[in-house]
């Protein structure tokens, strides 16, 4: 988990748009168009985010219908340091 939250936040374009994701999730579950209104980001912009998040096991969806929820994983949870620290080289 550790080298892929380095790739998904630190390796590509799309890192800053994604902690930013988290961190909106952190504070509590969101589906996509909320993550877009709040974040301002173009709603596919986010799911595209999601996906690549949901892939690497950063957050899981709670349904599988439009709306579904969006929340961190536990496996995430036991790497927060980790993005902790990622986000803090980052600014």
């Amino acid at each position: 988990m550790e080298k892929a939250l380095w790739y998904l936040l630190a390796g590509t374009r799309g890192g800053a748009n994604r902690a930013r994701i988290i961190r909106v999730l952190d504070d509590r579950p969101r589906n996509a168009n909320q993550l877009a209104e709040e974040l301002g980001v173009d709603y596919n912009t986010v799911r595209h985010h999601l996906d690549t998040l949901l892939d690497h096991d950063v957050v899981e969806r709670g349904g599988d219908d439009y709306g579904a929820l969006y929340f961190l994983t536990d496996q995430f949870e036991h790497h927060r340091e980790t993005f902790e620290e990622i986000t803090e080289e980052m600014n």
